[in-house]
């Protein structure tokens, strides 16, 4: 079921190439250009016709004729009846671990006075308008909810809205209406796809526009996320999920194997690598992938994402592993080795590192704290998971009296002089002309 990649070779640069090019392509299996064309058209509809437009593709995508676009109070206060308390009482642990992780990354405004009559400084402030969207399909992701808005409220966003797709009956499913609550989410809209993305980044009669747009989804809402940036911030372009396990002969074949599986689930793009010294390690993990794998609902999928995007990449040795690791970017990176603290120096890459046996991917998806909203498909390499700092904007803050502006003042005429740009030597030569 798993591709072998075999990097212990000399001549390896070639399958190498052809395992990077291959993860981190994986869009391109959809039709690009088809894709793009019929996001636009959804993106001009909603622009152009408001509400309506959402009333309609609601109709023609969900099969849900909508009357009232935002949830009502009672029907959130409603879903509460219809959450077990013991899945209520998950919630509220699991926002908590959000909460009390994200906190710590807060920053403060500082301002600098000096000697010399200047002032510099760095205010920070939240964004006024913090848009979600938590996809509500195949399956309804609660946890987005709670790790998308959470960051959001630490970092003192005042509105926070979040769109998700309605049932065939025009509902919202009641657990996530609970998260919303929970989390601190203001509104809540029936609206997904597409068109809640150009909802929220334009604007309509009953959505208001955002100045940031968090949350995953599929191909459609990635695209038209990146189409609307511009207009509003985004998160970033999520690709399908992923998972990369560094294992040695120290690993359980059979943990391995279930994480493996736990993120082929996702859909028919997710991968699921694994990286060993260990050639015999290989066939353990694909006995444990073929007893495990019956007893998961999701079967057919998760076989699809395996053949296309399970790979066993066989190395030399852990370093060489991480090096591996480190030009894929990993969404999830997971160290299953002997001492593996020893090893974290040298990752570089990654949106998150799980260390150890007892650190599977879902524990972060779920309960550990840190956003499970992570940098897909290489992006790893430049971008960080959603956090606190998404919500925040810094300005700078510059205050120069006469006498400090004046004994500068030769070293900016003799810049904008060097760019040719003589308004501005002249807006300080105007300043000392008497």
């Amino acid at each position: 079921m798993f591709n072998i990649v075999d990097l212990r070779k000399d001549n390896n640069e070639e399958a190498a190439k052809a395992l990077y090019q291959k993860l981190t392509q994986r869009t391109k299996f959809n039709d690009g250009a088809n894709i793009i064309g019929a996001v636009s058209e959804i993106l001009d509809a909603v622009k152009s016709l408001g509400d309506k437009a959402l009333r309609d593709y609601s109709k023609k995508f969900d099969n849900a004729d909508i009357k009232e676009i935002r949830v009502s109070e009672a029907e959130i206060n409603a879903a509460y009846n219809a959450v077990e308390p013991e899945l209520l009482q998950t919630i509220r642990i699991s926002r908590q671990n959000i909460w009390s992780f994200h906190e710590k990354q807060l920053q403060n405004s500082w301002i600098s006075p000096n000697k010399d009559g200047t002032m510099l400084g760095q205010l920070v402030r939240p964004i006024e308008k913090a848009g979600l969207y938590v996809p509500g399909g195949t399956a309804p992701l609660i946890s987005s909810v709670l790790m998308t808005a959470v960051p959001a409220k630490v970092a003192g966003v005042s509105n926070i809205i979040m769109c998700t797709p309605p049932t065939k009956e025009g509902t919202v499913n009641p657990a996530i209406l609970v998260a919303a609550r929970e989390a601190g989410v203001d509104e809540v809209y029936r609206v997904g796809g597409a068109q809640a993305i150009a909802a929220m980044a334009y604007g309509t009669e009953s959505i208001p526009r955002v100045d940031k747009i968090c949350g995953p989804g599929n191909v459609y809402v990635s695209t038209a996320k990146r189409l609307i940036f511009g207009d509003c911030d985004i998160d970033m372009f999520a690709g399908p999920s992923e998972i990369l396990v560094i294992a040695d002969a120290t690993a359980r074949p059979e943990y391995v194997a279930a994480d493996l599986l736990s993120q082929a689930e996702h859909d028919k793009l997710a991968s699921s690598v694994m990286i060993t010294d260990d050639e015999g390690f290989v066939q353990k993990v694909a006995d444990e992938i073929e007893k495990q794998l019956p007893e998961l609902s999701r079967k057919a999928i998760i076989e699809s994402s395996l053949k296309e995007f399970g790979f066993a990449v066989l190395v030399e040795n852990i370093e060489q592993a991480i090096e591996v690791s480190n030009n894929i970017a990993p969404e999830h990176l997971e160290i299953c080795i002997n001492e593996p603290m020893s090893m974290l120096g040298l990752i570089k890459n990654a949106g998150a590192i799980f260390v150890g046996n007892y650190s599977p991917e879902p524990l972060g998806d779920y309960m550990a704290g840190p956003s499970h909203v992570l940098p897909t498909s290489g992006t790893a390499r430049f971008s960080s998971p959603v956090n606190v700092d998404q919500f925040l904007k810094k300005s700078s803050l510059i205050y120069y009296n006469r006498q400090a502006l004046e004994k500068t003042s030769g070293n900016i005429m003799r810049f904008a002089e060097a760019e040719l740009l003589d308004a501005h030597a002249n807006a300080i030569k105007v300043r000392f002309r008497n």
